[in-house]
């Protein structure tokens, strides 16, 4: 899929939107992701599931609900704002804190599977680690992501991975998701500039 700003003139930019997930492949990324997890995780029972928002907290109970279907228990599931523990804080326009909601039992103690749609520098889960301390002590953390795309910044790696999805710089990945933006899929998104 390819879209262009109406009126491209000499020296505009165009940008070219690819389709690399569509909803059925967004389905099967998860069931994958609550197989590993099930595969890995050796009490699954001590699991709570934590989104980080915005995405991350409605692909993280989707992830609790395939788990809840191949274990046939209910898995806990929270949200995690990590706006103020980011550190990139003064170099971003302002925005509004999102709900932090933990799960009735706390996180003390239990196996905490950190979910985002996609995994880039780091940053988003060093800021969400750096967060998850003000409420508790897991006794293990995992990552999960819909996508991996590199560029890493910090030494941060995921442990359930949906998509590796290699990416330049000028690239921006895009992950929609139907309880936010009306569809489900994955798009990256990229700026050439004409001539």
């Amino acid at each position: 899929m390819s879209e262009s700003s109406p009126g491209a003139s000499a020296g505009s930019s165009r940008t070219n939107n690819r389709m690399v997930a569509d909803p059925e492949d967004i389905s099967r990324m998860l069931r994958r992701l609550a197989h590993q997890v099930v595969e890995n995780v050796k009490d699954v029972t001590n699991i709570v599931i934590i989104g980080i928002p915005t995405r991350g907290v409605p692909i993280a109970e989707r992830l609790a609900k395939n788990i809840r279907d191949i274990e046939k228990i209910s898995i806990p599931v929270g949200s995690l704002d990590v706006t103020l523990f980011r550190d990139d804080l003064q170099m971003r326009p302002s925005k509004a804190l999102e709900q932090t909601r933990l799960p009735a039992g706390g996180i003390d103690g239990k196996t905490v599977i950190l979910v985002d749609d996609v995994l880039f520098s780091g940053r988003t889960i060093r800021a969400a680690l750096d967060a998850m301390n003000e409420y508790g002590r897991p006794a293990v953390v995992q990552l999960a992501v819909l996508v991996d795309r590199g560029h890493r910044e910090l030494p941060i790696r995921p442990d359930y991975v949906g998509k590796n999805l290699p990416t330049s710089l000028n690239e921006k990945v895009s992950v929609q998701i139907s309880e936010i933006d009306s569809v489900d899929q994955i798009v990256i998104q990229s700026t050439t500039e004409q001539l």
